[in-house]
């Protein structure tokens, strides 16, 4: 028996123990109903999504093809229609998530306005975004079944069997639009407490991977900018420690932890860390310090720090700010020793800040941390802060010159230029970004690649796109021909934007409700008909 008739079965055994009270109620709307609200409670949708994100981490590490990818999203419609179009374009949502940034929610979603990437926005703000944005995903998977029930109906009607056996599959074969959603928690809002408190409620929201950064939380910038500041390694695991307990509390035993490391452009630390003996994990981060090794007490000025490392006496160069510099040049060994760290204290995933998106770079990092740790993997921020067309076009300058090959016709510098545009370098450099991804997956092991902020970007094109047509020459044509007509040529669900709304929900619970009685919205004079 089919899953939606043992819904309907069940609900109709509850009916008659009720008695004639319920007479009134019929056991297959009140089934549809229930399939329509599959998922109950963000703490469910996090459960079902953590194991899904455990699979697709096994498929990879069996074949590095099976990579996984997502955008990152700042509103529930936005990554609504991002779970419809995947659906509609490739009839699966496997493999493919949503991002949640940090970036976006200061930017974008603060009672302050706009705020840079500072973790200055309200923390309640993050598992605000995961909650709405599981709303907006379990309200397109109510709005499809909506329109497969009534497909359904229609076949009933029309007593076309066989069209109606076809429905009965897919609904229940039915692929919900619920997706994994990484979350950043940025650098944990506070200490460790703090970072419980709000990896909690962040669960509860749906969120089945937190990503958590080594940056001072009071301190922290944006991964792409400058002033980075990291903690000793004894802080960072003491968070990673605090999200763990934050699942398991929860009963999401599947839970994943991405821990990030900035320290590749990070030269900065707030603090030195505790060290008991020499070669422990304090002795290390210390060993990267910056400074002059001195002979006596002589050599000490007021105020000055010193710290006993590599077996001598170390004054750190302290600047202005309090805070310590590290010496030039020790990014990735660093970034290395971050990693294989957070990995053998509790992280699942890895994820390096880069200043490019170069394979090459990456892979060798990487290469490094396998070492000790086999199967690491990272998530990857394809981020919007690079200029990839300039960057893969040095990239295939350098490489060109290194074989030999005459480059004198490219300015380096001015590889932007739309004069290079129709090339051989241009033509070959974006073959390289278009295959960034697979080949990152394959030679760097990134398991995840994400956008963080492209639908701020998509969002802004498109306004001024409208706002250039509309308000100029083009008047109303600028809408219809720049935007409707699309929208009904791709078959856009949101042309019908009082269906997306949930009116034809609203129309089937009144007829569920009143019967014949119900006032329904979607009569010969809904507008809506014409698309």
């Amino acid at each position: 028996m089919s899953a939606y008739k043992n819904e309907i079965d069940a609900i109709a055994t509850a009916r008659t123990a009720a008695g004639d009270s319920w007479e009134a109620i019929n056991p297959e709307y009140a089934a549809r109903m229930r399939l329509q609200n599959r998922f109950k409670t963000g703490l469910d949708i996090a459960r079902y999504t953590a194991k899904i994100m455990r699979q697709d981490m096994a498929d990879y590490d069996a074949d590095t093809a099976q990579y996984t990818q997502s955008l990152g999203c700042w509103h529930g419609f936005i990554g609504q229609q991002k779970l419809i179009a995947i659906k509609k374009h490739f009839g699966s949502t496997n493999k493919r998530y949503l991002y949640l940034s940090g970036w976006m929610i200061a930017a974008l979603r603060s009672e302050f306005g706009p705020l840079p990437d500072q973790s200055m926005h309200e923390k309640t703000s993050v598992p605000s975004l995961i909650e709405e944005l599981y709303t907006f995903l379990r309200q397109a998977d109510a709005r499809e079944l909506g329109g497969l029930f009534r497909q359904l109906d229609d076949a009933r009607e029309a007593g076309d069997a066989a069209k109606e056996a076809e429905l009965q599959g897919q609904i229940d074969n039915f692929q919900t639009h619920v997706v994994p959603i990484i979350a950043d928690i940025d650098a944990g809002f506070g200490n460790e407490e703090a970072t419980y408190l709000l990896a909690k409620k962040m669960i509860e929201a749906g969120a089945c991977a937190i990503q958590i950064e080594n940056q001072v939380s009071d301190e922290k910038q944006c991964g792409h900018q400058d002033g980075k500041v990291t903690v000793p390694h004894a802080d960072f695991l003491a968070k990673i420690r605090a999200v763990r307990y934050a699942f398991l509390e929860l009963g999401v035993e599947d839970g994943v932890i991405v821990a990030r490391t900035d320290s590749l452009g990070a030269g900065l630390t707030k603090q030195i860390a505790v060290t008991n003996e020499p070669g422990d994990l304090g002795d290390q981060y210390n060993s990267f310090l910056d400074g002059d090794y001195i002979e006596s007490a002589a050599d000490i000025d007021n105020g000055d720090v010193v710290v006993k490392a590599n077996g001598k006496l170390l004054k750190p160069k302290r600047l202005a700010s309090g805070l310590f510099q590290f010496k030039k040049g020790s990014g990735e060994d660093r970034v290395v020793l971050d990693c294989i760290t957070s990995l053998q204290n509790g992280a699942d995933l890895l994820w390096i800040e880069t200043e490019k998106p170069h394979v090459g770079q990456i892979a060798g990092m990487v290469n490094r941390i396998r070492e000790a740790v086999p199967n690491a993997k990272l998530v990857y921020n394809n981020s919007p802060s690079f200029n990839w067309t300039l960057n893969f076009r040095q990239q295939v300058f350098d490489a060109m010159a290194e074989a030999g090959q005459d480059v004198s016709a490219y300015d380096r510098a001015n590889l932007m230029s739309v004069e290079y545009d129709e090339t051989e370098l241009a033509a070959a450099a974006d073959e390289k970004i278009r295959t960034f991804q697979a080949d990152a997956a394959r030679e760097a092991g990134i398991f995840h690649h994400l956008i963080t902020l492209p639908t701020y970007h998509t969002a802004a094109l498109s306004t001024d796109n409208l706002a250039k047509e509309y308000f100029g020459e083009a008047g109303m044509l600028g809408y219809v021909a720049g935007v409707q007509r699309k929208e009904i040529r791709q078959s856009i669900a949101c042309v019908k934007h009082q269906n997306m709304a949930g009116s034809d929900m609203g129309d089937d619970h009144k007829e569920y409700f009143s019967g014949d009685a119900a006032l329904k919205a979607s009569g010969k004079d809904n507008t809506m008909n014409q698309f």
